[in-house]
């Protein structure tokens, strides 16, 4: 009897010390104010970890928002504010066909015309583009990788995406250029581990959801 009840309470305290690590989640602190993002760990394991690198490096910490379309989606992560293209790693896989979907509040890879040329700029929907949407291997199909989703800070992607915009950059080449520019001051990884209690129940996982287009310069 004694036995069996230490057993139990051996495996009670062990239960109790478990800890449960949720779906990643990174803090932008921007000049409007802060977004957290909850990254989709096993629907985009690559762009995820690809992120993630930027971030941990501090690569992000100085961007802007260079590109904001109000009814369309903001984009970042890849210019300095007076406009200096930041040096970036080897592109990665086109992860569009994970069954994520580019709804309000969606957090994605920005590409060029190449499917599979993500490196380091994002862009936040601003509203439902389902155009965006993953339609098939073909590089009219492809789409553009959700990897994430706004979970706070929705009403400050809400003001970015209203802020005054006009041509910028080096000779005013670049179109949809906040007027102010708006900057992430730094991005990030925020400590998501915690105890597991006896009763405690599973975080769901980012579910499937059922902007010319997000690319880069």
């Amino acid at each position: 009897m004694h036995k069996r009840f230490s057993l139990l309470a051996a495996a009670v305290l062990g239960l109790a010390s478990t800890t449960i690590i949720a779906d990643t989640q990174v803090r932008l602190d921007t000049s409007m104010g802060p977004i957290t993002l909850e990254l989709a760990d096993k629907q985009a394991p690559k762009s995820v970890e690809n992120f993630l690198t930027y971030v941990r490096d501090g690569f992000y910490n100085g961007t802007i928002f260079h590109r904001v379309i109000d009814g369309f989606m903001i984009q970042g992560g890849g210019f300095t504010a007076d406009f200096q293209q930041k040096p970036t790693r080897a592109p990665i896989p086109n992860e569009a066909d994970n069954g994520l979907k580019n709804r309000r509040g969606a957090v994605a890879m920005a590409r060029t015309g190449d499917p599979n040329s993500a490196t380091a700029q994002f862009f936040i929907n601003v509203k439902d583009n389902t155009f965006l949407d993953h339609r098939g291997p073909t590089p009219q199909g492809w789409g553009y990788a959700v990897f994430g989703k706004v979970i706070d800070g929705m009403e400050v992607v809400d003001k970015i995406r209203q802020t005054p915009t006009g041509s910028g950059g080096p000779g005013g080449r670049f179109s949809d250029v906040p007027v102010t520019p708006i900057v992430i001051e730094s991005a990030t990884v925020l400590d998501r581990s915690k105890p597991a209690s006896l009763d405690a129940e599973p975080e769901p996982a980012l579910a499937p959801a059922t902007p010319s287009e997000p690319s880069k310069e």
